[in-house]
């Protein structure tokens, strides 16, 4: 057996996923979520007050669609890895150890959001736009609890910026590594970069409604393919390809075709795109 070997330079894993408060223990991996909701509602609000709409339709989008998606994350999580569930009676309800499926989350979170503002007639793709650069925000931080858990790292490496990973959480084969490729880590960056990018698009170019939210959608699951690519974590396998991997490949191209047709609607009954000065007349 090879022996386990630092490379030179590397990140460190946290030693623990959490910290202790009196007799109560808090997990880092609900705290990243509650730190990347309370994001997602700022920058949402902000987006959408600025474009006329009022903050009190998206603390009531959030109310909805967190608990939503976290339903929806736990769901897929169960129905796609069911044999990395704790094997105890509470088992399918821990996801303070990990386990919410980002497809999931998005779909049921999404439907309740849009739930919502059909009941509110809040103008749904203009919400969507104002939305999707701070949902990427929040999946961002979101993964800084993977962080916490040593989970959903990559292959071994030797680049400066592997990640140590401790022995209990290294996959089945590859005890003798000790660094792997932070992919969470490349995910984050990727994430903040693409909301950064969605929000000059809104800025300096035409882009009709819900074009924003249809990138968002063929951005991350780009970057998503990729990732699954390198990820070595249990999973389902097709072909020797990871289940996420289509999952990822089919919503990139749908989300593509989605903006070209959004665009291109638009453009033949000549209704201008959105532009952050538009207001919303049509909500109550």
């Amino acid at each position: 057996m090879k022996m386990t070997y630092l490379p030179s330079g590397f990140l460190s894993s946290p030693p623990t996923n959490g910290f202790h408060l009196g007799p109560l223990f808090f997990h880092a991996y609900g705290l990243a979520y509650v730190l990347a909701v309370t994001a997602a509602v700022a920058i949402t609000s902000r987006r959408w007050e600025a474009k006329g709409g009022q903050r009190d339709l998206v603390y009531e989008v959030a109310l909805w669609g967190f608990p939503a998606g976290l339903i929806g994350g736990r769901l897929y999580f169960l129905a796609t890895s069911w044999s990395e569930v704790p094997p105890h009676w509470w088992g399918p309800f821990a996801v303070w150890d990990g386990g919410l499926g980002i497809w999931g989350g998005i779909a049921l979170g999404t439907l309740a959001g849009l739930w919502v503002l059909r009941r509110r007639g809040a103008d749904i793709p203009v919400f969507m736009d104002a939305a999707a650069p701070a949902l990427l925000v929040a999946q961002a931080i979101g993964r800084i609890g993977n962080y916490f858990n040593q989970e959903l790292f990559g292959g071994p490496t030797t680049l400066p910026w592997g990640l140590e990973i401790s022995p209990a959480h290294r996959p089945l084969g590859y005890a003798q590594y000790a660094t792997f490729h932070p992919t969470f880590l490349y995910e984050l960056i990727w994430n903040l970069l693409l909301a950064g990018a969605l929000v000059w698009l809104g800025k300096r170019r035409s882009i009709r409604a819900p074009g924003l939210f249809a990138l968002y959608v063929a951005g991350y699951s780009f970057a998503r393919m990729g990732e699954e690519l390198l990820r070595v974590d249990p999973a389902h396998h097709i072909f020797g390809l990871r289940l996420n991997f289509y999952v990822a490949g089919i919503l990139c191209v749908a989300g593509v075709v989605w903006f070209i047709r959004i665009q291109r609607a638009g453009a033949k009954s000549g209704v201008s795109a959105s532009r952050p000065d538009r207001s919303i007349a049509r909500q109550r």
